[in-house]
Order: C-alpha cells, then sequence, then structure tokens
C-alpha cells in the first residue's frame, strides 16, 4: 500500500512539474509577429494620436501623472516615457512596470512586433505582459486602428528612461502566461450615434475593465459594468468604480445623453482641475482630462451603448476614506 502512495505521489509530482514547465515554457503561444513595414501618413497618425490619447490612452499609463490634481492629468514633456510602476502597495501581484513607448524605448521594436505587444500582450521574446494594459481588450479592436496606434507611436518624443523588468509574484509569474491569447480583429463599425459603433469605443477604452469588480482579479459574473471594483492610487487613498449601467437609482439611468458627454467635456481644460491635497478630498483614478478629449460622437455612442445594458442595482460610494 505504502509503495503505491509513493507511485501515486511521483507521479502526481510529475504531471505537476510537467504543466508547470509547459506554462513556463511553451505558453503564451500567440504566433510569431506580422512581417510588415507599416506606410504611416498623416490621417493614420492622426488617427493614432487621437486613440492613444484619449480613447485606449495608452499615453496615460505610460506617462508621469500629476496626483497633486483630480484625476491625475500627464505632466507634460513625459508623454511615453514609461516606468511607473503598479506594485503590491496598489494591489498587484507584484511588481509590473509601464514600458517606455517612445523611440527611444521602442526603436528596435518591428512594427509587427508592437501590433502584437498591443493586440495580444507579448514584448519581443514573446514573455507575457501583465494585463494592467488590457490587451485582451485590444485584441478586438480593428487592426488599423491598433496600426494607426503603432504610426503614432514612432512619432513621440524620445526619451531616455531605462524601464526595470517586471516582477510577478508565485503564482502569477506562471498565471501570466496563460493570459495572452491571439488578437481576434475586427471591423471598426461605421462612425455614428448607435449603439454598435458605441460597443466598439466602449471596449477600446476597456470600459468594462474598470467598472466591473473583481475578485483577486476575476471579474463578479453578473455585475459587468456595475462599478465597485477598488483601486488605491498615490496617497495612499482608495477608489471604488461607479456604476455605469442604466440603472436609475444607482447607476446613470437618469442621466441625459448631454449629461452624460457634459460630464467628461467638463474636464477638458487641465489648467482648471482641482487641487488634490490630502485623502480626505474627492479624487478619481479615471484620466478624466484624457477622456474629455474624445469627439462628441463617440460620446454620444458610448451612452447609447450604455442605455442598451441591462440594469444593475449597486450602490457605490466612489470615496469610501
Amino acid at each position: 500500500m505504502v509503495k503505491w502512495i509513493k507511485r501515486i505521489l511521483a507521479i502526481l509530482v510529475v504531471v505537476i512539474a510537467s504543466a508547470l514547465a509547459y506554462v513556463k515554457l511553451v505558453l503564451p503561444n500567440v504566433g510569431k509577429a506580422e512581417n510588415i513595414n507599416i506606410q504611416a501618413t498623416p490621417e493614420m497618425i492622426k488617427r493614432g494620436e487621437y486613440l492613444a490619447n484619449h480613447v485606449t490612452v495608452c499615453i496615460d499609463c505610460h506617462s508621469k501623472r500629476d496626483w497633486t490634481k483630480f484625476s491625475g492629468p500627464l505632466v507634460d514633456g513625459t508623454e511615453g516615457m514609461g516606468g511607473d510602476a503598479f506594485t503590491k502597495e496598489f494591489g498587484f501581484p507584484g511588481t509590473f512596470y509601464a514600458k517606455n513607448i517612445t523611440p527611444e524605448g521602442i526603436g528596435k521594436w518591428t512594427d509587427g512586433e508592437l501590433l502584437r505587444a498591443i493586440s495580444c500582450g507579448v514584448n519581443r521574446d514573446r514573455k507575457a505582459f501583465f494585463p494592467v494594459m488590457p490587451y485582451p481588450y485590444y485584441a478586438y479592436m480593428d487592426k488599423e486602428d491598433i496600426i494607426a496606434i503603432v504610426a503614432y507611436m514612432r512619432t513621440l518624443k524620445p526619451i531616455k528612461n531605462e524601464v526595470p523588468a517586471s516582477e510577478p509574484e508565485f503564482p502569477m509569474n506562471f498565471i501570466l502566461n496563460t493570459i495572452p491569447q491571439e488578437a481576434s480583429f475586427t471591423k471598426r463599425p461605421e462612425k455614428a450615434v448607435n449603439a454598435v459603433y458605441g460597443a466598439y469605443i466602449i471596449n477600446a477604452a476597456a470600459c468594462a475593465e474598470c467598472h466591473t469588480n473583481a475578485i483577486k482579479g476575476k471579474k463578479v459574473e453578473g455585475m459587468d459594468f456595475a462599478g465597485g471594483r477598488e483601486f488605491i492610487i498615490p496617497g495612499p487613498k482608495k477608489i471604488v468604480s461607479a456604476n455605469i449601467t442604466p440603472d436609475k437609482e444607482t447607476g446613470i439611468g437618469n442621466w441625459t445623453e448631454d449629461a452624460f458627454v457634459s460630464k467628461f467635456k467638463a474636464y477638458e481644460d487641465k489648467t482648471k482641475l482641482a487641487d488634490y491635497k490630502s485623502p480626505k478630498d474627492y479624487q478619481s483614478m479615471m484620466p478624466w482630462n484624457m477622456y474629455a478629449g474624445m469627439d462628441t460622437v463617440d460620446l454620444k455612442a458610448m451612452y447609447a451603448y450604455l442605455k442598451t445594458l441591462k440594469p444593475i442595482k449597486n450602490e457605490v460610494i466612489k470615496n469610501p476614506d
């Protein structure tokens, strides 16, 4: 009997070791980077600039933010330099750094490698990124939109900034490799004030990522867009995301289209953002100033889509401290 137990345990050890080796050495498996050479046009760069600054807001995480102001607006002159740390202090399973995406940091990357990085979540060496960059959403964008973002990144002012390697903790160092998937690009719908186009913009902006509660990184089933997800921002201060379903008591059910658009546009002037002096002051993790640059059609389309969602009653206290 003891021999059988030892054999079973030995087999289990081999199986577990093999599984871990597969996850660590074989995954992520997202295929080779495309051999493409982007021929950037002014229109393409302009589109990429719009997306990276006001929709996907790549420039938000890959720059420095001024947390002495409401919603932490960008520090001018730091666009794309990276270096911001997402650490255990802020609830992350390890320490993860935003990469330098200026030409100083990505100069050796091919266009195909950048396309794959944004849409699949792996670096040049096929190592997985932690999805603080919401690449699982970008994977469903129009490929031409991702290409436009790459074209725009090439135009950023080069900034020398050596960014440390990210250090995921166990077991995230294994789990991380299972997250990247091959992209499932879609065609961008015609730009119009309707829910179909709104759904595309909502996905590109990864709204569900922050506005859906999650426990240990896993979204709570049935609570999409109902808010309640907690974040810790410099201060430190706890922020809770808002319910943006059309529930009339706890969400945006009573909001008009004009009120929705005006909420964003109110933060368009960075110089008028309120000072943040202590954890008792109202604060937001959402980069309102960047999203404020979204054009009105996109904002109205987002509103149209959100109004089609199932209302979920979920009272949220956005600044509980």
